[in-house]
């Protein structure tokens, strides 16, 4: 019953990471208004930019990771199959 549970909350497709991204760009935007707002000048758009940038790292490992899965499974199947 936990392995079904656990599996709602694995990425299993590209579309499913992208909705999860944008989530996260989403409130990684927000954070940065609120860091200009806190932090008025330089050293407010500079953590804006930092919050900015963790989204485009954290992003591009998702959609490294869903590639790697998909082709992992991929050479399982011909694997077997043969």
């Amino acid at each position: 019953m936990l392995r079904k549970i656990g599996r709602l909350f694995v990425i299993k497709t590209r579309w499913e990471a992208y909705l999860i991204i944008y989530a996260l760009a989403l409130g990684a935007m927000t954070r940065g208004a609120h860091y200009t707002l806190q932090y008025p000048g330089f050293g407010g758009y500079l953590l804006w930019a930092a919050t900015a940038g963790a989204v485009f790292l954290g992003g591009a490992k998702i959609l490294d990771a869903i590639r790697y899965e998909q082709e992992k499974r991929e050479r399982e199947e011909s694997n077997e199959a043969s």
